[in-house]
């Protein structure tokens, strides 16, 4: 099967067309990254890195929210080894549009703090 135009492109950072319906990750760290384009002024963005894939995810106050919430952690410290699923979520929205984007979910299995003061 011939691929979409977004599966050509090619980015050093986790994008949604890499995660499917669902990717099964562990978290390695919390890091700062450079996200800028090549040649353009440095942007250092939030980033999580994962055992099981190359690519950093940059990150979001949303899935930072749904991490927290599934390490039951608002630490960051506190996420790494812990397990969770990527998954391209086709109802993100991005400066007020639809574009689909990858979000975060729990394990199956797994419970989901609801006691975060969020």
């Amino acid at each position: 099967m011939a691929p979409n135009i977004n599966e050509m492109k090619s980015s050093k950072f986790l994008k949604k067309e890499d995660c499917g319906p669902g990717i099964l990750v562990t978290i390695r760290s919390v890091e700062l990254h450079n996200v800028s384009q090549e040649g353009a002024p440095e942007d250092q963005k939030w980033c999580i890195t994962f055992e099981e894939v190359d690519k950093p995810m940059v990150t979001n106050q949303t899935n930072n929210a749904i991490i927290a919430a599934i390490t039951k952690s608002q630490d960051t410290e506190n996420w790494t080894g812990k397990k969770i699923v990527l998954f391209n979520d086709p109802t993100v929205m991005f400066k007020g549009e639809i574009k689909g984007g990858i979000r975060a979910r729990a394990p199956k299995g797994t419970t989901v703090s609801d006691d975060l003061p969020f």
